[in-house]
């Protein structure tokens, strides 16, 4: 009956602005630490290598305990859970500003990563409990949704001023405030939704160890590979750890009571399709992102605040389509929503293939927004879809799954966007020096000619990503089409009675 409260309850709105409170922190630590990176190495007196392991320390943990938090809410609560992460966030928030040195800056970071793990399955499911309507629930999302885009928006903006005017310690304080008052909010409208907690008694430890394994040692060679060599012994010896981990996790997952991921749910088709489309967009689009501001710093001679500020259009564009796809899921069928906004994402990466060193920010500005409009769309239908395929009790553990997707998918779209980056400038060089012809014998002319002809090969190679990445989001669009989500979808009215 706490779900039936929480649901029809007239604070069900606060309920959501407390869980993007939580969700806004999360994403604005990604953005801002960035800008910080370049402080911290001077301060420590480290180098660009070893300060990767700032940020792949938090990516490492955050994927191997998103679906691990999924289960947990499903099994011992979602609001003591929600409470502990926020907190523990905002703890750990506090650790990362006091690092003294890369040890303690990663010790405190991979913590970061774990307390953030647990904000998007809990988050999902808690929004899920609290607006049982569809369409209600649809346009919830899309407003949390949105969050992510605000963000993106207010990192550069917040994360500049800070770092010049106080020191990189600043983007990890500005969390204290932010976080107590959302600890506060959490503990004043967040209704438990479930009477019937099941306990951690059955709780799939085997399991959840071997999925860390897999998870952690694939994003490992992901994020490392390129460095150490993709048929390195290195990376060999992590590509066994990882399969075979991930075949003795299906194995336990097969066999027993409270499986950490439920493996029944990607027999449900549109459950299925939404994890595919997903992993496909997300790989193409933060693979063509992560090229872009390479490119802008580079060739067009921006600084790294300037950078950011061009990514601003992009988060406004998330953040006028993403409530508005959750409104017309209502009267629109989602594979034909998510479609739409893959394709069109499809399109404006295409658009990026003529990327020169003439652009403008404008030219840059205009494709952004135009690409974040299009995915915005599909954004919370696809979600929305994604997690009301299954009982309501088990959205915690399928949300955690499509973060989880998404996070890899990440992942993966970085790692083979950058070698593909590598692999086309060499590429493109050879077809340069194989078909150009230097008439004049001048060493002088033969050094420019090689730094033309360099210069030519890098920007043709930016191309290449792009329409790489172009295909790709095609592909995930013609994949939504295989989301079917109104066939499927449970009523609030049946999942609450599966509760009690």
């Amino acid at each position: 009956m706490a779900a039936k409260r929480a649901g029809a309850s007239t604070n069900r709105w606060m309920v959501l602005v407390t869980v993007m409170i939580a969700s806004f922190l999360g994403r604005l630590d990604g953005t801002i630490v960035n800008l910080a990176t370049p402080k911290i190495i001077k301060e420590f007196g480290i180098t660009v290598s070893q300060a990767s392991w700032i940020s792949t320390a938090y990516i490492i943990a955050n994927a191997i305990f998103v679906p691990i938090f999924g289960k947990l809410g499903d099994l011992m609560g979602r609001k003591l859970l929600y409470v502990t992460g926020i907190l523990g966030f905002t703890l750990t928030s506090m650790l990362a500003g006091l690092a003294f040195n890369l040890q303690s800056m990663v010790l405190f970071r991979t913590l970061q990563g774990v307390m953030v793990s647990i904000d998007y399955p809990i988050a999902l499911s808690i929004i899920a409990f609290t607006f049982q309507e569809h369409d209600e629930r649809a346009q919830a999302m899309g407003l949390w949704s949105a969050i992510f885009a605000v963000a993106a928006v207010f990192g550069p903006l917040i994360g500049g001023p800070l770092i010049d005017i106080f020191s990189w310690r600043a983007v990890f304080y500005i969390n204290l405030p932010l976080g107590l008052l959302g600890t506060y909010m959490a503990l004043r409208f967040i209704e438990e939704p479930v009477k019937k907690i099941k306990g951690l008694k059955d709780f799939d430890i085997g399991g959840a160890l071997l999925l860390g394994l897999s998870l952690g040692a694939l994003v490992l060679v992901l994020d490392q590979g390129q460095g150490w060599g993709w048929l390195s012994h290195t990376s060999l010896i992590v590509y066994a750890i990882v399969i075979i981990s991930f075949l003795w996790f299906i194995r336990v997952e097969s066999r027993v009571k409270e499986p950490v991921v439920d493996l029944k749910f990607f027999r449900i088709p549109t459950f299925s399709a939404s994890i595919i489309t997903s992993f496909i967009s997300f790989m193409g689009l933060m693979g063509g992102m992560f090229v872009l501001p390479i490119f802008i710093q580079t060739y067009l001679g921006y600084s790294v605040t300037q950078t950011g500020l061009l990514f601003i259009p992009m988060a406004l564009g998330m953040m006028v389509a993403a409530p508005l796809g959750g409104k017309l899921s209502a009267k629109i069928p989602a594979r034909y929503l998510v479609a739409f906004g893959m394709a069109w994402g499809a399109l404006v990466l295409y658009l990026f293939t003529g990327i020169d060193i003439k652009w403008s920010g404008w030219d840059i500005a205009w494709r952004m927004f135009m690409m974040a409009a299009g995915l915005g769309l599909g954004m919370s239908p696809l979600t929305t879809a994604a997690t009301s395929t299954v009982p309501i009790k088990e959205v915690g553990i399928a949300s955690s799954v499509l973060a989880l997707a998404r996070n890899i998918a990440g992942a993966f779209g970085i790692a083979i966007f950058a070698t593909i980056l590598t692999n086309s400038y060499n590429l493109q060089l050879e077809a340069l020096g194989r078909f150009s012809v230097v008439n004049v014998a001048s060493p002088q002319v033969n050094l420019l000619v090689a730094g033309l002809a360099a210069l030519k090969a890098n920007i043709l190679s930016f191309g290449s990503v792009f329409s790489t990445a172009a295909v790709v989001m095609l592909a995930g669009a013609i994949s939504a089409l295989f989301i079917k989500e109104g066939e499927e979808r449970r009523s609030g009215q049946e999942a609450v009675m599966m509760e009690m």
